[in-house]
């Protein structure tokens, strides 16, 4: 390491944010509006969570994690999931060496900082469940030898919704593992028509740096960010609030599954970590509310009827938090 790069200072929490937030403005130079899926996935990485985008064909979910590794200067692979890929694929495998006629292990591509798990529910569930330990584990363990992952670690998966041909819905408790699941909308107008000009005027999804997207933050902002978050306090008020709109989500008539008590641990934690990047050191209802759709929605499954009556995840999370009495 040079004398230069010695005399930097270590990140502070400010710093820190500072460059989590300039994250928005240079993917924005690659994706046209997509704030939200930017912060939700900023959001997981600093709750060391795994994030599900869900969205039709053709709205930029894979642009939009290459672009975030491209922001954060971290390692990233992808993998397009397809019928036919077998669980070894991802994980790696032992190779036989000739020369020395021993096994070794041969790394698969889950061994990276940001996983692009493209398409997910295109294969069946015995691939999908090969990305359980390691999203839970950080580890993948073959042939009896655990191997761990590297720091930090995220698994972006992408998904078309169910209702298109050819998908498997992930079992549930894949779906637990995942921290958010972020819904990837189609482009209003006007955004359409930023997209259009910017590709008239040569812009390569392929190329992000022709694009002028370029490394604001880095592992050490991370880790600077990840320990602010863990100060960031929460009052009994905020943890009995966050509870009682779990268990109100048990005992709905729309739902067979209500939220588990990981997931009320998880929306514990994503508020805190949008408290902390909204520039607070406590949590309020304000940021539990601001997390609990993204948080909550695939933690739920819908009764039937329910759902042939047009009821949505979304919408009975939002009539529980209308009607869970918000502390003062």
């Amino acid at each position: 390491m040079s004398a230069q790069h010695a005399e930097i200072p270590a990140e502070t929490p400010d710093s820190a944010r500072a460059s989590l937030e300039a994250l928005r403005t240079e993917i924005a130079k690659a994706v046209v509006g997509q704030d939200p899926a930017v912060t939700g996935l900023v959001v997981a990485l600093l709750c060391r969570g795994h994030v599900l985008l869900e969205g039709v064909p053709g709205v930029a979910k894979t642009l939009l994690v290459r672009a975030l590794a491209a922001s954060l200067e971290l390692d990233t692979k992808r993998v397009q999931f397809t019928p036919d890929l077998m669980p070894s694929d991802v994980t790696g495998s032992l190779v036989y060496d000739a020369r020395t006629s021993e096994f070794s292990f041969q790394p698969g591509p889950v061994f990276t900082n940001l996983l692009l798990a493209d398409e997910i529910n295109r294969t069946p569930p015995k691939t999908q469940s090969s990305l359980l330990e390691a999203m839970e584990e950080r580890q993948v363990t073959v042939d009896g030898v655990p191997r761990l992952l590297p720091d930090p670690f995220l698994v972006a998966a992408t998904q078309n919704p169910v209702e298109y041909e050819g998908t498997y819905p992930l079992p549930e408790a894949q779906l637990d593992r995942f921290l958010l699941k972020l819904t990837v909308p189609l482009p209003g107008r006007q955004d359409e028509i930023d997209v259009l000009t910017r590709h008239a005027e040569g812009f390569n999804p392929r190329d992000l740096k022709a694009a002028g997207v370029r490394p604001v933050a880095g592992p050490d902002d991370l880790e600077a960010a990840r320990s602010a978050v863990a100060k960031t306090s929460v009052s009994p008020e905020i943890t009995g609030y966050v509870v009682d709109i779990c268990r109100a989500t048990r005992t709905s008539p729309s739902l067979t599954l209500g939220v588990s008590p990981r997931g009320a641990t998880a929306l514990l934690s994503t508020a805190r970590a949008w408290a902390w990047l909204t520039g607070r050191d406590y949590v309020i209802p304000d940021d539990v509310k601001a997390l609990a759709l993204p948080t909550l929605r695939h933690r739920v499954q819908l009764r039937p009827e329910a759902e042939m009556e047009g009821v949505t995840a979304d919408s009975v999370i939002t009539s529980v938090l209308s009607h869970v009495p918000v502390p003062r």
